[in-house]
């Protein structure tokens, strides 16, 4: 089974993609990561709502590049994919961004007064 990264890399993606988020998604509260067999589980908390399951990322073993896999709310299941790079890895920011402009772009497309 595929290993987490150590403590500190775990602690340094919670902070970049936080960091991140409030810097491009105002719309998120914050960012919630969790770790499982190799895999990071990024989820968006948005204020008075469920949180929002975005993306999922692959460990490779380096700090500045993830496997990605986009969160299919259609079927409830993480996809692997491409990042628009065209690349199926990339930063953690990169796929936050990937994954927020899909999500919370058809969050603000359905509800305009949140803009």
């Amino acid at each position: 089974m595929p290993k987490n990264p150590p403590e500190s890399m775990q602690h340094s993606l919670r902070q970049r993609l936080n960091t991140h988020a409030k810097q491009h998604w105002p719309q998120l509260a914050g960012v919630t990561v969790r770790y499982r067999a190799g895999f990071a589980y990024v989820t968006g908390e948005l204020p008075d709502q469920e949180p929002l399951p975005l993306c999922r990322l692959r460990f490779t073993g380096v700090l500045h590049t993830w496997g990605f896999a986009l969160y299919l709310a259609s079927s409830d299941k993480y996809q692997d994919n491409y990042l628009p790079s065209g690349l199926p890895c990339g930063s953690p920011e990169e796929a936050l961004d990937c994954a927020c402009g899909l999500y919370l772009g058809l969050l603000t497309a359905e509800h305009p007064s949140t803009n």
